[in-house]
Protein backbone atom coordinates (compact mmCIF):
# COMPACT_ATOMS: atom_id res chain seq x y z
CA UNK A 1 0.00 0.00 0.00
CA UNK A 2 1.25 3.38 -0.91
CA UNK A 3 1.27 6.17 1.92
CA UNK A 4 0.38 9.87 1.61
CA UNK A 5 4.46 10.30 2.06
CA UNK A 6 5.31 8.02 -0.72
CA UNK A 7 3.12 9.23 -3.33
CA UNK A 8 3.79 12.65 -2.35
CA UNK A 9 7.27 11.53 -3.12
CA UNK A 10 6.51 10.22 -6.61
CA UNK A 11 4.46 12.71 -7.70
CA UNK A 12 7.00 15.35 -7.10
CA UNK A 13 9.96 13.30 -8.82
CA UNK A 14 7.35 12.80 -11.88
CA UNK A 15 7.12 16.63 -11.56
CA UNK A 16 10.73 17.62 -11.35
CA UNK A 17 11.41 15.01 -14.48
CA UNK A 18 8.67 16.46 -16.90
CA UNK A 19 9.96 19.67 -16.40
CA UNK A 20 13.32 19.52 -18.19
CA UNK A 21 11.26 17.60 -20.68
CA UNK A 22 9.67 20.39 -21.40
CA UNK A 23 12.24 23.10 -21.26
CA UNK A 24 14.29 20.85 -23.29
CA UNK A 25 11.30 20.60 -26.10
CA UNK A 26 11.24 24.46 -26.12
CA UNK A 27 14.82 25.31 -25.79
CA UNK A 28 15.43 24.93 -29.64
CA UNK A 29 12.16 27.34 -30.67
CA UNK A 30 13.17 29.89 -28.27
CA UNK A 31 17.01 30.15 -29.77
CA UNK A 32 15.40 29.40 -33.76
CA UNK A 33 13.65 32.73 -33.10
CA UNK A 34 16.59 34.25 -31.20
CA UNK A 35 18.15 33.65 -34.45
CA UNK A 36 15.33 34.67 -36.76
CA UNK A 37 15.36 38.50 -35.10
CA UNK A 38 19.69 37.90 -35.33
CA UNK A 39 19.30 37.56 -39.00
CA UNK A 40 16.82 39.82 -39.91
CA UNK A 41 17.79 43.01 -37.92
CA UNK A 42 14.97 44.84 -40.45
CA UNK A 43 12.38 43.70 -38.56
CA UNK A 44 12.74 46.48 -35.78
CA UNK A 45 14.91 48.73 -37.33
CA UNK A 46 13.18 49.92 -40.15
CA UNK A 47 10.21 50.46 -38.33
CA UNK A 48 11.90 52.12 -35.23
CA UNK A 49 13.18 54.80 -38.06
CA UNK A 50 10.12 55.31 -39.02
CA UNK A 51 9.16 56.29 -35.70
CA UNK A 52 11.77 58.21 -34.85
CA UNK A 53 11.56 60.56 -38.48
CA UNK A 54 7.73 60.93 -36.83
CA UNK A 55 8.44 62.10 -33.51
CA UNK A 56 11.11 64.90 -35.45
CA UNK A 57 7.94 65.94 -37.01
CA UNK A 58 5.95 66.09 -34.16
CA UNK A 59 8.47 68.03 -32.40
CA UNK A 60 8.31 70.38 -35.03
CA UNK A 61 4.68 70.58 -34.67
CA UNK A 62 4.72 71.25 -31.20
CA UNK A 63 5.08 74.97 -31.62
CA UNK A 64 1.62 75.38 -32.86
CA UNK A 65 0.20 73.13 -30.04
CA UNK A 66 -0.69 75.98 -27.65
CA UNK A 67 -2.31 77.93 -30.88
CA UNK A 68 -4.21 75.13 -31.38
CA UNK A 69 -5.56 74.28 -27.78
CA UNK A 70 -6.46 77.55 -27.20
CA UNK A 71 -8.54 77.23 -30.79
CA UNK A 72 -9.97 73.86 -29.39
CA UNK A 73 -11.39 76.00 -26.66
CA UNK A 74 -14.59 77.19 -29.11
CA UNK A 75 -15.25 73.27 -29.80
CA UNK A 76 -17.39 70.82 -27.84
CA UNK A 77 -15.42 68.22 -25.77
CA UNK A 78 -16.05 65.70 -28.07
CA UNK A 79 -14.49 67.63 -31.39
CA UNK A 80 -11.34 68.48 -28.43
CA UNK A 81 -10.64 65.05 -27.89
CA UNK A 82 -10.96 63.73 -31.78
CA UNK A 83 -8.88 67.15 -32.62
CA UNK A 84 -5.96 66.24 -30.02
CA UNK A 85 -6.13 62.66 -30.67
CA UNK A 86 -5.32 63.02 -33.86
CA UNK A 87 -1.86 63.14 -34.47
CA UNK A 88 -1.86 59.81 -31.92
CA UNK A 89 -4.32 57.68 -34.19
CA UNK A 90 -1.86 58.79 -36.93
CA UNK A 91 1.10 57.55 -35.16
CA UNK A 92 -0.44 54.59 -34.42
CA UNK A 93 -1.40 53.68 -37.43
CA UNK A 94 1.65 54.63 -39.25
CA UNK A 95 3.43 52.08 -37.76
CA UNK A 96 0.73 49.12 -38.15
CA UNK A 97 0.76 49.88 -41.50
CA UNK A 98 4.79 49.44 -41.72
CA UNK A 99 4.71 46.41 -39.06
CA UNK A 100 2.38 44.83 -41.58
CA UNK A 101 4.24 45.74 -44.65
CA UNK A 102 7.39 44.46 -42.54
CA UNK A 103 5.37 41.00 -41.88
CA UNK A 104 4.48 40.46 -45.52
CA UNK A 105 7.78 40.76 -47.00
CA UNK A 106 9.57 38.81 -44.16
CA UNK A 107 7.20 36.23 -45.09
CA UNK A 108 7.31 35.71 -48.15
CA UNK A 109 11.07 35.49 -47.93
CA UNK A 110 11.17 32.80 -44.75
CA UNK A 111 12.02 29.91 -46.58
CA UNK A 112 13.13 31.23 -50.34
CA UNK A 113 16.08 33.02 -48.81
CA UNK A 114 17.53 30.17 -46.51
CA UNK A 115 17.49 28.02 -50.04
CA UNK A 116 18.91 30.77 -52.31
CA UNK A 117 21.88 31.51 -49.88
CA UNK A 118 22.00 27.78 -48.99
CA UNK A 119 22.11 28.53 -45.25
CA UNK A 120 19.45 25.28 -45.10
CA UNK A 121 22.19 22.77 -45.87
CA UNK A 122 23.65 24.34 -41.68
CA UNK A 123 20.26 24.68 -40.38
CA UNK A 124 19.36 21.32 -41.36
CA UNK A 125 23.07 19.69 -39.88
CA UNK A 126 21.11 21.65 -36.56
CA UNK A 127 19.32 19.33 -34.04
CA UNK A 128 16.13 21.77 -35.12
CA UNK A 129 13.39 19.37 -36.85
CA UNK A 130 11.43 21.21 -39.90
CA UNK A 131 8.18 22.02 -37.71
CA UNK A 132 10.24 23.82 -34.91
CA UNK A 133 11.92 25.81 -37.67
CA UNK A 134 8.34 26.76 -39.64
CA UNK A 135 6.95 27.68 -36.23
CA UNK A 136 9.74 29.72 -35.14
CA UNK A 137 9.31 31.77 -38.02
CA UNK A 138 5.73 31.75 -38.20
CA UNK A 139 6.26 33.71 -34.71
CA UNK A 140 7.56 36.35 -35.82
CA UNK A 141 4.72 37.58 -37.81
CA UNK A 142 1.69 37.02 -35.28
CA UNK A 143 3.78 36.95 -32.41
CA UNK A 144 6.93 39.29 -32.75
CA UNK A 145 5.71 42.41 -34.51
CA UNK A 146 2.61 42.94 -33.15
CA UNK A 147 4.12 42.80 -29.43
CA UNK A 148 6.60 44.78 -30.65
CA UNK A 149 4.23 47.23 -32.91
CA UNK A 150 2.38 47.80 -29.20
CA UNK A 151 5.58 48.33 -27.58
CA UNK A 152 7.53 50.96 -29.94
CA UNK A 153 3.64 52.58 -30.50
CA UNK A 154 3.50 52.64 -26.88
CA UNK A 155 6.60 54.19 -26.24
CA UNK A 156 5.93 56.99 -28.87
CA UNK A 157 2.59 57.92 -28.07
CA UNK A 158 4.21 58.89 -24.49
CA UNK A 159 7.27 60.17 -25.82
CA UNK A 160 4.60 62.62 -27.44
CA UNK A 161 2.40 63.26 -24.47
CA UNK A 162 5.09 64.12 -22.56
CA UNK A 163 6.81 66.62 -24.78
CA UNK A 164 3.09 67.98 -25.53
CA UNK A 165 2.50 68.46 -21.72
CA UNK A 166 6.10 70.46 -22.13
CA UNK A 167 5.09 72.75 -24.49
CA UNK A 168 1.76 73.20 -22.80
CA UNK A 169 3.01 74.06 -19.46
CA UNK A 170 5.63 76.59 -20.88
CA UNK A 171 2.98 78.47 -22.47
CA UNK A 172 0.97 78.48 -19.26
CA UNK A 173 -1.94 76.10 -20.22
CA UNK A 174 -3.12 73.31 -18.22
CA UNK A 175 -1.65 69.85 -18.46
CA UNK A 176 -4.72 68.12 -16.76
CA UNK A 177 -7.40 68.77 -18.98
CA UNK A 178 -4.70 68.35 -22.19
CA UNK A 179 -4.49 64.87 -19.92
CA UNK A 180 -8.22 64.59 -19.40
CA UNK A 181 -9.08 64.67 -23.16
CA UNK A 182 -6.64 62.59 -24.66
CA UNK A 183 -7.21 59.30 -23.11
CA UNK A 184 -4.14 57.66 -23.43
CA UNK A 185 -4.57 54.68 -21.31
CA UNK A 186 -7.65 53.73 -22.94
CA UNK A 187 -6.27 54.05 -26.08
CA UNK A 188 -2.85 51.95 -25.43
CA UNK A 189 -5.31 49.34 -24.29
CA UNK A 190 -7.44 48.93 -27.05
CA UNK A 191 -4.27 48.83 -29.50
CA UNK A 192 -3.48 46.04 -27.85
CA UNK A 193 -6.67 44.49 -28.39
CA UNK A 194 -6.59 45.42 -31.62
CA UNK A 195 -3.30 43.85 -32.51
CA UNK A 196 -4.24 40.14 -30.92
CA UNK A 197 -7.43 40.01 -32.50
CA UNK A 198 -6.98 41.46 -35.80
CA UNK A 199 -3.23 41.76 -36.47
CA UNK A 200 -2.53 38.09 -34.94
CA UNK A 201 -5.77 35.86 -34.72
CA UNK A 202 -7.73 37.09 -38.21
CA UNK A 203 -4.62 37.76 -40.64
CA UNK A 204 -2.67 34.91 -39.73
CA UNK A 205 -3.97 33.05 -42.53
CA UNK A 206 -2.68 35.74 -44.73
CA UNK A 207 1.11 35.26 -43.17
CA UNK A 208 0.59 31.06 -43.57
CA UNK A 209 -0.15 31.67 -46.88
CA UNK A 210 2.94 33.66 -48.01
CA UNK A 211 5.07 31.09 -46.05
CA UNK A 212 4.08 28.52 -47.79
CA UNK A 213 4.41 29.95 -51.05
CA UNK A 214 7.87 30.98 -49.44
CA UNK A 215 8.83 27.33 -49.01
CA UNK A 216 7.43 26.20 -52.73
CA UNK A 217 8.73 28.44 -55.17
CA UNK A 218 12.02 28.60 -56.37
CA UNK A 219 11.63 32.04 -57.65
CA UNK A 220 9.83 34.57 -57.73
CA UNK A 221 7.75 34.19 -54.69
CA UNK A 222 5.66 37.22 -54.28
CA UNK A 223 4.14 36.73 -57.70
CA UNK A 224 3.58 33.07 -57.22
CA UNK A 225 0.97 34.54 -54.07
CA UNK A 226 -0.28 36.92 -56.09
CA UNK A 227 -1.52 35.00 -59.11
CA UNK A 228 -3.39 32.47 -57.58
CA UNK A 229 -5.46 35.26 -55.73
CA UNK A 230 -6.34 37.33 -58.97
CA UNK A 231 -7.13 33.93 -60.76
CA UNK A 232 -9.93 33.10 -58.22
CA UNK A 233 -11.03 36.59 -58.57
CA UNK A 234 -10.88 36.77 -62.56
CA UNK A 235 -12.32 33.46 -63.01
CA UNK A 236 -15.75 33.84 -60.19
CA UNK A 237 -16.39 36.89 -61.91
CA UNK A 238 -16.15 35.59 -65.12
CA UNK A 239 -18.30 32.19 -64.20
CA UNK A 240 -20.88 33.70 -61.88
CA UNK A 241 -20.61 37.50 -62.24
CA UNK A 242 -19.53 37.90 -57.97
CA UNK A 243 -17.26 38.84 -56.24
CA UNK A 244 -17.68 37.21 -52.88
CA UNK A 245 -13.96 35.65 -52.35
CA UNK A 246 -12.46 39.63 -53.21
CA UNK A 247 -14.89 40.66 -50.44
CA UNK A 248 -13.89 37.67 -48.16
CA UNK A 249 -10.68 38.51 -48.25
CA UNK A 250 -10.53 42.41 -48.02
CA UNK A 251 -13.25 41.62 -45.01
CA UNK A 252 -10.48 39.10 -43.28
CA UNK A 253 -7.80 42.08 -43.92
CA UNK A 254 -9.79 44.86 -42.87
CA UNK A 255 -10.47 42.96 -39.09
CA UNK A 256 -14.39 43.54 -40.24
CA UNK A 257 -17.23 41.87 -39.37
CA UNK A 258 -16.16 39.70 -36.37
CA UNK A 259 -17.40 42.42 -34.27
CA UNK A 260 -14.43 42.05 -32.52
CA UNK A 261 -14.70 45.93 -31.88
CA UNK A 262 -17.94 48.56 -32.43
CA UNK A 263 -16.16 51.50 -33.54
CA UNK A 264 -17.68 54.82 -33.42
CA UNK A 265 -14.55 56.58 -35.47
CA UNK A 266 -12.01 55.53 -38.21
CA UNK A 267 -9.05 54.11 -35.88
CA UNK A 268 -9.47 51.21 -33.47
CA UNK A 269 -7.90 52.76 -30.40
CA UNK A 270 -10.62 55.32 -30.25
CA UNK A 271 -12.15 55.50 -26.19
CA UNK A 272 -15.36 55.23 -27.57
CA UNK A 273 -14.71 51.95 -28.75
CA UNK A 274 -16.85 49.06 -27.29
CA UNK A 275 -15.36 46.12 -27.56
CA UNK A 276 -16.89 42.70 -27.76
CA UNK A 277 -14.72 39.83 -27.64
CA UNK A 278 -17.47 37.19 -26.79
CA UNK A 279 -18.79 37.93 -30.15
CA UNK A 280 -15.37 37.75 -31.43
CA UNK A 281 -14.16 34.34 -30.07
CA UNK A 282 -17.20 32.81 -31.51
CA UNK A 283 -16.89 34.31 -35.17
CA UNK A 284 -16.80 31.29 -37.93
CA UNK A 285 -14.13 33.72 -39.25
CA UNK A 286 -11.77 33.07 -36.85
CA UNK A 287 -11.86 29.21 -36.39
CA UNK A 288 -11.53 28.64 -40.21
CA UNK A 289 -9.11 31.05 -40.17
CA UNK A 290 -6.73 29.39 -37.86
CA UNK A 291 -8.00 26.15 -39.05
CA UNK A 292 -6.47 27.16 -42.76
CA UNK A 293 -3.45 28.62 -40.93
CA UNK A 294 -2.96 25.45 -39.23
CA UNK A 295 -3.36 23.58 -42.88
CA UNK A 296 -0.77 25.91 -44.89
CA UNK A 297 1.53 25.93 -42.03
CA UNK A 298 1.28 21.83 -42.08
CA UNK A 299 1.90 21.71 -45.95
CA UNK A 300 4.92 24.52 -45.68
CA UNK A 301 6.96 22.22 -43.09
CA UNK A 302 6.44 18.92 -45.47
CA UNK A 303 7.65 21.60 -48.26
CA UNK A 304 10.70 22.49 -46.25
CA UNK A 305 11.68 19.30 -45.29
CA UNK A 306 12.12 17.94 -49.24
CA UNK A 307 12.68 21.37 -51.10
CA UNK A 308 16.86 21.23 -52.11
CA UNK A 309 18.77 24.57 -52.06
CA UNK A 310 18.77 26.38 -55.35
Amino acid sequence: MTTPSNAFSESTVVTQASAPAIVSATRPWYWSVRRELWENRSIYVGPLAVAAVYLSGFLISLARLPHRVRALAWLDEVHQRHALEQPYHMAAGLLMFVWMAVGAFYSIDAFQGERRDRSILFWKSMPVSDLTAVLSKAAIPLVVLPLLSFAVTFFLQWTMFLLSAAALAGSGLSVTAYWMRLSLVPMSLLLLYHLVTVHTLLHAPFYAWLMLVSAWARRMAFLWAVLPVLALLALEKLLFNTSYFGSLLLHQLGGGGTEAMTMPGSMPMDPMTHVTPGHFLVSPELWIGLMVTAAFLAAAVRLRRYRDPM
